[in-house]
């Protein structure tokens, strides 16, 4: 939404406040009030926005006054104007805020000045000296080794991304069973199911969760499996299979991550890339009145052993192939074991804890193992970036077949918080409850999760106060989508969060210590360092804005250097050019650094289109396309050769909150659309057609697949649909 249609502050009337809905009487008040800000802080600054939305806005009010309010104050202003500001008091008691408090002197010499101001300066420490760093945010977060480090860090030119913790071992799962930073009786794991939304939120302390974990750890062990064998987790992310998670680690095998909505034939390709020797799974997932088949899908996949669980609303009622085991007799094994510790496994810090896959949109997926030590970076950047502590309730919708599933396990547990699951759909006003009675301070989301509840208002009348932040990844945000959902919890800012499986977290985020402006990353992420390249495929200087591709600093705590089923060092490092000695390593984003040092991004390079001779990302056309009209949920763009030959052809693809009078309302659409990109982009970009669909493709881990779009989208080329 253009900031154009929206009048200064201090040229807004009581009428204009009346004209969106709000009484005389209330809108004589917040004008008011309003009037007061402006006189004290003026109509452009950051200031009188922190003002606005910390005195005057509530999620209450219409969303319009929200927008009248941020876009008026920010008419004038250029880009990146920051919607949220650290507060000084606030900002020492964050996890980095304390430790700069004490240490930063000591780490910064006399440029420590405080941590708000000093925090970039502390980011760049982060990777100068990742050996004081390191060892710091390790002490810091309590990490536990039976055999400590030789040292942080030991380069090599064999191993290009560095060897971590050399000759240390360690369990992860131990890790977040200890009671460093929690009691006995501390909550662990918060939950409800979809239906039973007016019940009380079910509890497990860590007492029950730590011999829940160790029943299962016997109960494996009395399989017989080798030590490091993979053992598979197709389920839900619930209750149990965060337990069967744990104890898979504690007792030494490597979890083979597998999302609940995979076909057979992708259960089976990621079971045979992995060589899993059983899979726990689930019979049924519930979905409201619905129940999706679960167990059989394993079985049609040729799996090894399963162990099948049951779900919340039945009890094992399906006949089992010979050979599995229910859950019931699973945990009869070992039944005089109840109750008793089971001693954890301890590994060397580069055994394999967990194996996860790439989105796989063609060919197969990548086979990605995380060490033990990527635990580690899961939870530092929780700790670091979304100030996750001891108290704090930490939930992010997402399943444990997709990277987020095992950090929120991580990010949680490692810094002493509670994990909240809701077993149900996300999209809804049932998890819009859970979020307030669980009363969650950390939600973690996906922007097609914010989309649906824009649209269908779902948090409204819930009070999600005790939100200290937000935290968001899988894709592009929208300025105004984010705008609402800060609403929704009083202006809490937004952390955004990219990175990668291989990377086991995030290499760009944002942090409470910085302004936040919506859509955008104010700082690499602690540890790392970002690298855009220019034109001549060599980084372009660290101050410069630009746009380009992302090359990352290769000495990355926690990343992946190995591949169960590709070349690694084909695919991260060869051919990426060379700064300070060093190979950099290859993401294949496209981001730009802005002027005012926050970074953009703009999908990946392979989703880059050439229309006319111009480059341009899909996701710069689908920000526009995006608010157009009020009824577009979302949109994909993407570029099409013409089966004659020729320049690229734009086609967008539209998901339609409301799909009535479709063919009047795609002619109008189309003349909006090329008026919107023409004016805001660049004049000489068409829109050639506009292709309805009920949704979007999308990987397991929500990511649109653009390139399934453009190859339907060029076959259909050969008929009349575009």
């Amino acid at each position: 939404m253009a900031n154009q249609n929206y009048r200064t502050l201090d040229s807004v009337t009581v009428a204009d406040v009346e004209a969106l809905g709000i009484p005389t009487e209330l809108a004589e008040k917040l004008h008011e009030e309003l009037t007061r800000i402006v006189r004290n802080y003026g109509s452009v600054t950051p200031q009188t926005w922190h003002h606005i939305s910390k005195e005057l806005l509530t999620p209450n009010l219409p969303f319009s006054f929200h927008q009248m309010m941020y876009y008026g104050c920010y008419k004038d202003f250029g880009s990146d104007p920051p919607a949220w500001l650290p507060d000084p008091k606030t900002a020492r008691l964050t996890n980095i805020g304390q430790l700069l408090e004490r240490r930063g002197m000591e780490f910064l010499g006399s440029k420590y000045d405080d941590p708000i101001s000093s925090f970039s300066d502390f980011q760049r420490f982060s990777v100068s000296d990742q050996e004081v760093f390191w060892k710091t945010i390790l002490e810091e977060m309590n990490i536990s080794f039976s055999v400590p480090p030789e040292c942080i860090l030991r380069e090599s030119p064999s191993h290009p991304g560095g060897q971590w913790l050399p000759g240390s071992r360690a369990n992860p799962a131990k890790n977040c069973l200890s009671l460093r930073k929690r009691t006995l009786s501390d909550v662990a794991i918060i939950w409800r199911s979809e239906g039973n939304d007016e019940a009380p939120v079910e509890k497990m302390t860590c007492q029950e969760l730590r011999e829940s974990v160790w029943e299962v750890a016997y109960a494996l062990e009395s399989l017989g499996l080798e030590k490091g064998s993979a053992i598979a987790i197709d389920m839900p992310m619930d209750v149990n299979s965060v337990v069967i998670y744990l104890a898979i680690v504690l007792a030494g095998y490597v979890v083979v991550s597998i999302a609940d909505s995979f076909a057979p034939s992708e259960i089976s390709t990621r079971l045979i890339l992995s060589k899993a020797k059983a899979i726990f799974t689930q019979d049924f997932i519930p979905r409201g009145e619905k129940k999706i088949p679960l167990y059989s899908r394993v079985v049609e996949a040729h799996s090894p052993m399963a162990i099948v669980i049951p779900n919340r609303v039945s009890s094992l009622s399906i006949e089992l192939r010979d050979g599995d085991i229910s859950w019931p007799d699973f945990l009869d094994r070992v039944k005089d074991s109840k109750g008793l510790e089971f001693v954890a496994v301890e590994q060397p810090i580069d055994a394999f804890t967990n194996i996860l896959f790439s989105s796989g949109t063609t060919g197969d997926p990548k086979a990605i193992p995380w060490t033990l030590l990527t635990p580690f970076k899961a939870a530092a950047d929780g700790w670091c970036h979304m100030d996750i502590k001891n108290g704090d309730v930490v939930a992010w919708p997402t399943n444990l077949g997709w990277m987020m599933g095992p950090w929120l396990v991580y990010a949680a547990l490692l810094n002493g918080a509670s994990i909240a699951l809701y077993n149900g759909s996300p999209l809804g006003s049932g998890f819009a409850k859970f979020v307030q009675d669980a009363k969650v301070t950390m939600l973690g989301v996906i922007p097609s999760i914010v989309r649906t509840w824009k649209a269908k208002n779902s948090p409204d009348g819930y009070d999600w106060s005790t939100i200290r932040c937000f935290g968001s990844t899988g894709e592009a945000s929208s300025v105004d989508e984010y705008l609402w959902l800060m609403g929704r919890a009083e202006y809490k800012p937004i952390m955004e969060y990219c990175g990668g499986t291989e990377i086991g977290g995030s290499f760009v985020s944002g942090s409470m210590l910085q302004p936040q402006s919506l859509a955008a990353f104010s700082t690499a992420v602690m540890g790392c360092s970002l690298h855009i390249l220019g034109d001549d495929g060599f980084p372009i200087p660290s101050d410069v804005p630009g746009i380009g591709e992302l090359a990352l600093g290769p000495l990355m705590f926690g990343a992946s250097s190995t591949l169960l089923n590709a070349d690694h060092n084909e695919i991260y490092f060869k051919g990426m050019p060379v700064l300070n000695g060093k190979v950099l390593r290859r993401h294949g984003d496209v981001f730009e650094r802005t002027s005012k040092g926050y970074y953009h991004a703009h999908g990946r390079a392979d989703d880059t289109m050439n229309l006319g001779g111009i480059k341009v990302s899909s996701l710069e056309i689908e920000r526009i396309c995006n608010v157009v009209d009020e009824n577009i949920l979302e949109t994909a763009a993407v570029g099409v050769p013409p089966a004659a030959g020729g320049p690229e052809k734009l086609v967008i693809a539209v998901v339609f909150k409301d799909s009535d009078n479709l063919e009047q309302k795609l002619v109008n659409l189309l003349i909006s659309f090329n008026t919107a990109l023409q004016r805001k982009l660049n004049p000489l970009f068409k829109v050639s057609s506009i292709v309805p669909l009920p949704s979007l493709p999308r990987t397991a881990t929500n990511k649109v697949m653009r390139r399934v779009l453009r190859q339907q989208f060029s076959q259909a080329d050969q008929g009349s649909r575009l």
